[in-house]
């Protein structure tokens, strides 16, 4: 049988580890969303890499919708210049942070991923 003492420390060790590491992610988070905002004050093309069914319910204020498929290829169609600065957004800062090591191997060297829609409205600054 296991003391008290060593069954929380088994268990609660790890749960504190966890909280710790999720803590510190969160805070991650909320530096990458600030960044984002800055992104779009200073003028930034924000670029909405979800489908149109996801774009429909909802984006935010001024984004344009390139579903990640077409991404390099409407950058080029839109005549989007390589130096411009990009933030780009997902559901979760996956298919952004593809469409955006996509468009670095175009030669785009101002992109930005801004990771989701709802961490982004979460984190939107007051007016």
């Amino acid at each position: 049988m296991l003391s008290t003492k060593t069954l929380c420390t088994r268990i609660l060790a790890p749960v504190l580890f966890l909280f710790a590491l999720l803590s510190g992610v969160v805070q991650a988070n909320d530096k990458v969303y600030q960044q984002a905002w800055n992104h779009i004050a200073d003028g930034a093309l924000i670029v909405d890499v979800r489908t149109p069914a996801e774009f429909a319910q909802g984006h935010l204020p001024g984004a344009i919708n390139i579903p990640l498929p077409q991404v390099v290829e409407e950058f080029a169609t839109r005549n989007i210049g390589k130096d411009s600065d990009v933030m780009l957004y997902c559901r979760s800062g996956n298919r952004s942070g593809q469409a955006q090591k996509a468009l670095i191997a175009e030669g785009y060297t101002n992109t930005f991923n801004g990771l989701g829609y709802q961490g982004l409205m979460a984190h939107k600054p007051q007016q």
